[in-house]
């Protein structure tokens, strides 16, 4: 079933010029293929994916699309990461080169199973 699209995530990807809208869209896409019973949200004036807690943010910025996987994710694909610029919980894709879509994928699935087992841990404390 495909996701309903959320119009505030919608508005942002639309206040960009148009190569950088279909770069945000490929991105977005592969998110919600990766997570489909996820929630788009909007979270830290940014588009984010939402499946037992905060999976992934994402934004644009002048030369790069910013993903925000958090520390987990970061650190978890840190080799696969290290060709791109990047920080504890972020890194930075370069606008004129191809987004590592694959890699997104595997990510965005690494942290839904990452939020469920710390629901599950939870669940299992009360």
């Amino acid at each position: 079933m495909e996701a309903i699209k959320n119009k505030e995530v919608d508005a942002y990807i639309k206040s960009f010029p148009k190569e950088t809208q279909k770069i945000l869209e490929d991105l977005r896409a592969a998110i919600r293929k990766a997570a489909p019973e996820a929630e788009e949200v909007i979270s830290y004036q940014m588009p984010a994916f939402k499946y037992y807690g905060m999976l992934v943010y994402f934004a644009a910025w002048k030369n790069h699309i910013g993903f925000y996987p958090t520390a987990s994710g970061i650190e978890t694909f840190k080799k696969e990461l290290s060709v791109f610029k990047g920080a504890k919980g972020s890194v930075q894709f370069p606008l004129d080169k191809a987004l590592p879509l694959a890699l997104v994928s595997k990510i965005v699935k690494f942290k839904v199973k990452e939020n469920i087992e710390r629901t599950k841990t939870k669940m299992s404390k009360k």
